[in-house]
């Protein structure tokens, strides 16, 4: 029979490589099924285009930054960890690096050159690839899967299906949520999908005045209903619609379930200095300059397109010269900049999410082999299990090590 394989992987991203590259070093027969007219179209946008392909910290570490189902990551990890990952793409060819928060990048910068590596190894290799085909449906008999048939209605059979559709984030890159669908059609519980991992929409206006600015340094604090969600520093940058950056990001990941009613920001421009060490600072920068407009003596201290709003939540009169700020206006100014306050709305949608939470339940999935518990030779890896990560390398890595066993045991 010509559409007869042993493994069949529905989706080309991270995982879908992943478990085709280890399929294929077991001697299978492999058929990659990818909706685009390309694999790895969200490896490419990763890390800005750069890849974060994992974290070298300790694999505790990586259990604990997986904010869904971590303890179920733990043969996954164990069989593919974070350095067996690197190993991975040092032997084919991509040289790699670490960076600020043991962030693993490739040497080039480059996502391109981790998804060509991949593509590199599938041309020496026995691997089938159906670029822009979609699966309408799996084959079951009996409760043990015997393949699929595409939208056109051809029919592919194997022993071993391994979904790795991605979640519903990027939906450009493929990722549109269909393989919920399929396992859905099979018997397979999906936790509602929500967009993680995004900027957050804000109700004041006056973020789009400070469009574009990036803050290094800088202490994010989350709080919800007067609670303490998260706090910590780093970058960040505002928006037409808020703030987004790396602490945003994270933060944002805490306010997913809370439904945003309370939600708030506070921002601290300045983390370094203590509230007194930073009015001396205030001081010193008026007294050089006591004819310089209240506005213009804060542009050693705050970017440019930062001043006008700062000035404005310090309701300080710009027109002020500094010698005339008064003590209870300096110390209104070094409120406003240790504790710049932002109501949130909302998060971004999954057109901008980098991750979606949610997905197949991990319930019905076998830990140590990636398989469903429902249907015999039915797989899952990926973005849509119902697992999800923080920033730092660590959701590439679920990928990766999810992919890797499913791979290993198709």
């Amino acid at each position: 029979m010509m559409n007869k394989y042993d493994v069949i992987i529905i989706g080309g991203g991270a995982a879908g490589m992943m478990a085709a590259s280890r399929a294929l070093n077991n001697n299978k027969k492999v058929l990659i099924v990818e909706s685009k007219s390309q694999l790895g179209s969200k490896i490419l946008i990763t890390g800005k285009g750069r890849c974060n392909i994992t974290n070298s910290c300790e694999i505790e570490d990586i259990i604990s930054n997986t904010i869904r189902n971590g303890n179920f990551m733990y043969s996954a990890i164990y069989s593919f960890s974070n350095s067996a990952i690197v190993n991975f793409f040092n032997k084919l060819g991509v040289k790699t690096k670490e960076e600020r928060g043991k962030r693993i990048f490739p040497v080039s910068d480059s996502a391109k050159d981790v998804r060509d590596a991949f593509l590199k190894d599938f041309t020496k290799k026995n691997i089938k690839i159906q670029y822009d085909s979609k699966v309408n449906r799996l084959i079951v008999e009996n409760n043990i899967i015997k393949g699929v048939m595409l939208k056109n209605r051809e029919r592919y059979y194997a022993k071993s299906v391994i979904l790795a559709c991605g979640g519903k984030s990027y939906p450009i890159t493929g990722s549109d949520g269909s393989g919920y669908d399929l396992a859905k059609s099979v018997g397979h519980n999906i936790i509602t999908p929500k967009a993680a991992l995004t900027g957050l929409n804000c109700k004041e206006k006056w973020t789009k005045d400070a469009m574009g600015v990036t803050l290094k340094n800088v202490r994010l604090t989350a709080i919800y209903k007067n609670k303490q969600l998260f706090s910590n520093i780093g970058e960040m940058i505002f928006t037409h619609f808020g703030i987004s950056g790396p602490l945003v990001l994270t933060a944002s990941r805490y306010f997913l379930d809370t439904g945003y009613n309370g939600a708030k920001i506070i921002i601290d421009l300045k983390p370094g200095l203590s509230k007194e060490k930073l009015y001396n600072r205030i001081c010193r920068d008026f007294d050089e300059n006591p004819k310089k407009l209240f506005d213009n003596s804060l542009r050693k201290l705050l970017p440019s397109n930062l001043v006008s709003p700062i000035v404005r939540l310090s309701g300080i009169d710009s027109n002020k010269q500094s010698n005339q700020i008064t003590k209870e206006e300096r110390n209104k100014l070094v409120d406003v900049l240790k504790g710049v306050k932002l109501h949130v709305s909302s998060g971004r949608g999954f057109t901008e999410a980098i991750v979606t939470a949610g997905g197949i339940d991990t319930k019905e999935i076998n830990p140590s082999t990636m398989e469903s518990k429902i249907i015999s030779g039915l797989f899952f890896a990926g973005e849509m299990i119902d697992i999800d990560a923080f920033t730092g390398g660590f959701n590439l890595t679920l990928a990766f090590s999810t992919g890797y066993l499913a791979g290993d045991n198709a």
